[in-house]
């Protein structure tokens, strides 16, 4: 079994997370005697939807400093009203999680002005397994709990996509033509890790560039993915400032684009070992309270550097590839930022799927399953 990193709260909390992730049971493992509502019971959704203060009144005799656990709260956002009201005249304290801020985020919804921290769970990482992975697994089908504890990844995998569909999307009427959808999700998946062309895919999926907007904005609202930011360098005046989407987990990625009944192909490895060592960084920086941004940087010319993040300590690059052994000629985009932002403000790490950690040049070479140990020693990103 495993232990997962992400902190128990002393304070209220926004608990965001894809389904799958092990929202509910870290809940039920840190807050067990809590009183809970589950939203995804349509039944006591209705009720509360139909009657909000019914929640100020079965909880209002709780002592002050008392734990409340309300499950999917997006799906009756009316209910942070008595929650605020709650935490103002009693002193309670909520755990408060969702796999959707979309209605969260619409306009005049209480947000509880900040009485409630906001964090994230992530798949399952590197150090929660204790480093125990396989990594041509992971990078196969993901890290999702039930995929890394389940017998049949695949079923499980293929099930997810279609649940996220009917149950985030066609649910919730986040769009008109859920078939159209569809057909972009599984363009998207193939396009995951790359700079985005909006046009592109609107051609290929037969629907105009502002339906595309908007279905990634329905992927990152539902944190099926997210934007992964150019960073601009003071210095240099070309380059690319285009965003790249990621999606949160590589098995959902290959799942949607239907690559899942397949061994990775050498074209699919690149973007998938780039989705498992940003993920892993993204989780690292949120479960250890570093609030860095990471980026990525790419010029004209094709110079390009998978990730950049500043630190207190200075700027991190890595260049990640799915090769076996390291060449020289990864090296140059690292020398290039090197170049730009100063050599002794920037440590350059390259991350590949070979076995055995080296120094080339000024670049500190490491096999993945190192490179997780020394991120999450802390090592990496100080």
């Amino acid at each position: 079994m495993y232990a997962r990193l992400l902190p128990t709260p002393t304070r209220s909390v926004f608990l965001f997370g894809p389904r799958g992730t092990g929202k509910t049971t870290w809940i039920r493992d840190r807050f067990l005697t809590a009183a809970t509502y589950d939203l995804l019971d349509t039944r006591e959704a209705l009720r509360l939807s139909k009657t909000p203060d019914a929640l100020y009144r079965e909880l209002a005799a709780l002592p002050a400093g008392s734990w409340a656990v309300i499950d999917e709260v997006q799906k009756v956002p009316e209910l942070l009203n008595e929650v605020h009201r709650l935490m103002e005249t009693h002193g309670l304290r909520f755990v408060l999680s969702g796999s959707s801020a979309r209605k969260l985020r619409r306009r005049g919804v209480n947000l509880l002005a900040g009485r409630a921290i906001t964090t994230s769970l992530f798949p399952l990482v590197s150090a929660e397994l204790d480093f125990e992975l396989d990594v041509e697994r992971v990078l196969s089908y993901g890290t999702l709990p039930l995929v890394l504890t389940g017998d049949d990844p695949l079923d499980y995998l293929r099930t997810y996509a279609e649940t996220y569909l009917v149950q985030e999307v066609q649910a919730e009427a986040l769009t008109r033509s859920l078939g159209a959808f569809a057909r972009f999700l599984e363009i998207a998946a193939r396009q995951n890790a790359q700079a985005t062309n909006a046009t592109s895919i609107a051609r290929d999926a037969g629907i105009d560039r502002r339906t595309v907007q908007s279905h990634f904005g329905i992927l990152t609202d539902t944190l099926i993915g997210y934007w992964l930011p150019a960073w601009k360098l003071k210095s240099a005046t070309r380059q690319v400032q285009q965003s790249k989407f990621y999606f949160f987990d590589g098995g959902v990625v290959r799942a949607l684009s239907g690559r899942l009944p397949y061994p990775p192909t050498q074209e699919e490895l690149g973007p998938l070992v780039e989705t498992f060592i940003l993920n892993e960084i993204r989780a690292f920086l949120g479960y250890s309270g570093r609030h860095y941004r990471p980026h990525y940087w790419r010029s004209y010319d094709g110079a390009e550097v998978d990730v950049l993040c500043e630190t207190n300590a200075g700027f991190v690059a890595i260049e990640i590839k799915a090769a076996a052994r390291w060449d020289r000629r990864f090296n140059r985009s690292l020398h290039r930022v090197r170049q730009h932002l100063g050599p002794r403000e920037t440590t350059c790490y390259g991350v590949y799927l070979g076995q055995r950690a080296a120094l080339w040049d000024d670049v500190r070479v490491l096999p993945v399953l190192d490179f997780l140990k020394g991120l999450w020693n802390g090592e990496i990103l100080a």
